[in-house]
């Protein structure tokens, strides 16, 4: 007989397959070898309990079989208990087809930890504040008016449609000089810093501040780039003792809100880094994590824009809308523009170009400016929570950096940090301890505290949230 009608893989929903040849291998005829080997893919759990198999007109076309065959091998595997069919859903496998074979032992599970019973991690905002509806109308949008060309292989600068969008804003609301032509878009911060020096684009050693982010610091340990850690006071960095760091060409900082200590850099401070930068030929890396939440204080423009050339200015959503869109953005320097483009290569291969279209929707639609002010409303008034519940269960906690972001600082009296983050750990609270950012080799005094992120507990668990905080910080000196 001839099988030039058999294809030997055909599709049966989504992504399952029937293997009609072994089917043909018993005999008798074509509808029997269907019948075999849909049975034996149920068998085995190949066709799984529930899957929805293609009207048998589709299933006859593809296999190019006589329409009756497949309906009445349908028919006869209902009847036989292995799929079923309702008017309106469908012929589907039963949910009592389960594979046959021997039974298999399972291994012991892998040991899962416990999750957290309040969450008080710094750098995380709200998910259940993620603008949903707004996101959903902004991206249909954006794909109905996307030209064909967006679907092919990726610009390394980004869509210009966000590139342009960023570019409004962030001269807008956050004070930085640019143009389209000098934004790259990647996924994030730390992306952006693999790239830059991962990519041999700037070179160590790095001025860094004395207290940050572990992760940042180990993306640059791992591009073989040695870190010089800056002290740090209430006006920022010392940015002023950079003229005398040797061979140190570029600095990283966070102006607008000193992470995670708080705080912005002072005025003075701020000229002191660009000129510099100016008098050395080095480069700035602004870190502007949080600038667009403040609550109790005028707002800060970035260091950028006071040098644009000197000066690389790194953005993300990841504190303002949410860390798994995974689009962040870099405003360069003219003259650093090519060699970033040159390492990340011809295409772009970091962030998704329907985020990218949608997140540009979403800015010039006026909702991105919404979300923001909305979200740092709700930021300010759990910020306003917790510094009245501390001044009233815990007046001997000092606490900073609260005038914006996302996080508050509680300064614990000297040895006992380490106390309070095991109390945590046994009280499943997800907190940090201050002393996990600081550089390891920073030589200003050391201090203990806790980093505590408002943001990121749900509004029905977050007064629980604060109270069991207050239960597992240290009593005032003399109480019990």
């Amino acid at each position: 007989m001839s099988d030039s009608w058999v294809n030997p893989a055909e599709h049966v929903g989504s992504d399952l397959y029937v293997d009609l040849r072994a089917g043909l291998a018993g005999g008798g005829g074509r509808r029997a070898a269907l019948g075999r080997a849909l049975r034996e893919a149920i068998g085995d759990g190949r066709l799984a309990p529930g899957t929805r198999l293609p009207p048998y007109r589709s299933l006859a076309a593809d296999l190019g079989l006589a329409r009756n065959t497949v309906a009445e091998t349908y028919a006869e595997l209902v009847a036989e208990g292995w799929l079923v069919a309702r008017q309106g859903s469908g012929t589907r496998v039963a949910p009592r087809a389960e594979p046959v074979g021997p039974p298999r032992v399972p291994g012991p599970a892998p040991a899962r930890p416990e999750p957290p019973a309040h969450t008080l991690r710094q750098g995380l905002p709200d998910p259940a504040s993620f603008p949903r509806t707004a996101w959903l109308a902004a991206a249909r949008r954006a794909l109905n008016a996307a030209p064909h060309e967006a679907f092919g292989p990726g610009d390394p600068r980004g869509r210009p449609e966000l590139r342009r969008a960023l570019a409004a804003y962030l001269s807008r609301a956050r004070g930085v000089r640019t143009d389209a032509e000098r934004i790259v878009v990647c996924s994030g911060v730390a992306p952006a810093l693999r790239l830059l020096f991962g990519g041999k684009v700037l070179r160590g050693p790095l001025a860094v501040e004395s207290y940050g982010l572990p992760f940042h610091r180990s993306i640059l340990r791992a591009a073989h780039v040695r870190t010089v850690p800056l002290a740090l006071d209430e006006h920022g960095a010392r940015t002023t003792e950079l003229v005398a760091l040797e061979g140190v060409r570029a600095a990283l900082l966070t102006p607008a809100h000193q992470f995670p200590t708080g705080g912005p850099l002072h005025a003075e401070r701020r000229a002191a880094a660009v000129d510099w930068a100016r008098g050395g030929q080095g480069v700035l890396l602004e870190d502007d994590y949080d600038g667009e939440f403040r609550y109790d204080r005028e707002p800060v423009g970035a260091v950028q824009g006071l040098d644009p050339q000197r000066v690389v200015y790194l953005g993300s959503l990841s504190k303002s809308l949410s860390p798994a869109l995974r689009l962040g953005w870099m405003v360069l320097p003219d003259h650093l523009v090519e060699p970033v483009l040159r390492a990340k290569g011809e295409r772009e291969a970091w962030a998704g170009v329907t985020d990218q279209l949608t997140l540009a929707d979403f800015i010039e639609s006026g909702h991105y400016d919404r979300h923001v002010r909305r979200t740092r409303q709700r930021y300010r008034d759990r910020r306003d929570r917790l510094v009245a519940l501390l001044a009233r269960r815990a007046p001997h906690i000092t606490l900073t950096g609260v005038a914006a972001g996302l996080h508050a600082v509680l300064g614990l009296p000297p040895g006992t940090e380490r106390p309070v983050t095991e109390a945590a750990a046994r009280e499943r609270i997800a907190v940090d301890g201050l002393a996990g950012f600081r550089h390891p080799a920073a030589t200003m005094p050391a201090h203990d505290g806790l980093v505590v992120g408002y943001a990121a507990p749900p509004d029905h668990g977050f007064g629980a949230a604060l109270d069991a905080l207050c239960r597992i910080l240290p009593p005032p000196p003399g109480g019990s």
